[in-house]
């Protein structure tokens, strides 16, 4: 069974810091995507940032380059989002995705910014 399990969102103060986890489980997680998105109260859905199998590149969005790094830990199956510079308009519900015949969905962790 394919599980995607977000979590470390949390309050924070404008300027600081947050690493995100997206804990895996039921695929081989060096042969699919996986895919953060965020999706704040009256707004669509947004990609935020995606690792790209085999080569493992990653891309971001233009909203958190330059501010969010993702990185993937095989040994964990888990990939991170460490966000950095948070500002207001990233608060949010996260989710990790990855597309293994479906789209599967991680339970979002929430992110709260406050300015």
């Amino acid at each position: 069974e394919v599980q995607l399990q977000a979590s470390g969102g949390g309050l924070v103060q404008a300027g600081g810091s947050l690493r995100l986890s997206c804990a895996t489980s039921g695929f081989n997680f060096d042969d699919y995507n996986i895919d953060w998105f965020r999706q704040a109260p009256g707004k669509e859905r947004e990609g935020v940032s995606c690792i790209r199998r085999p080569a493992g590149n990653i891309y971001y969005s233009d909203s958190v380059k330059g501010r969010f790094a993702m990185s993937s830990d095989a040994a964990k199956n888990t990939v991170y989002l460490q966000m950095n510079s948070l500002k207001p308009e990233d608060t949010a519900v996260y989710y990790c995705n990855t597309l293994y015949g479906m789209d599967y969905w991680g339970k979002g962790t929430q992110v709260t910014v406050s300015s």
